[in-house]
C-alpha cells in the first residue's frame, strides 16, 4: 500500500513538473515573440500577444493601454531598432507568469536615435490556452 501511495505521488510530481516546464518554455517563447514584434513594429503580432486589459508602463512613468502601446510602436513613436534581453527569470503562479529581465536597446523614437538600458517586469496570463501580456512595468537601472 505504501509503494502505491509513493508511486502515485511520484507520478503526480513528474506530471506537474512537466507541465510547469512546458509553460515556462511557452512563456519564454511569448517573450521572444513580443521582442520580435516590437522590433518589426508588427501590428497584428502585437495585438495578438497583448491582453485586452494590457497596462504598459514605461520607465518614464508613462502608462499605456493596449491600443496606445500598439499604436506607439507601429507609428514609430517608440521605435526599437534592436532589443537585447539578459538575466531573464520566469516564475509561474497558476495561470500567471512573472518575467523579469534587463533590456538593452537601440531606439529611433520619432526619428531620434537613442539607447535604452532598463529593467522590466512582465506579467503574463494564460487566456484560452495562450500566454497574453497583461502588464509591463519598466524601471531605470
Amino acid at each position: 500500500m505504501t509503494r502505491i501511495f509513493f508511486s502515485t505521488i511520484f507520478c503526480i510530481t513528474l506530471i506537474s513538473t512537466g507541465h510547469a516546464q512546458a509553460d515556462e518554455q511557452q512563456v519564454a517563447s511569448a517573450v521572444e515573440q513580443l521582442r520580435k514584434a516590437m522590433i518589426d513594429a508588427d501590428k497584428a503580432s502585437l495585438e495578438k500577444i497583448a491582453s485586452a486589459q494590457l497596462t504598459y508602463g514605461h520607465s518614464s512613468g508613462l502608462i499605456e493601454n493596449k491600443s496606445a502601446f500598439v499604436q506607439n510602436i507601429v507609428s514609430g513613436n517608440s521605435d526599437f531598432v534592436t532589443i537585447d534581453l539578459s538575466e531573464q527569470t520566469i516564475s509561474l503562479v497558476g495561470d500567471v507568469a512573472l518575467v523579469r529581465h534587463k533590456l538593452a536597446a537601440e531606439t529611433n523614437n520619432n526619428g531620434q536615435p537613442g539607447k535604452a538600458n532598463i529593467g522590466v517586469l512582465l506579467v503574463w496570463k494564460k487566456e484560452d490556452g495562450n500566454w497574453k501580456l497583461l502588464a509591463r512595468q519598466a524601471y531605470k537601472l
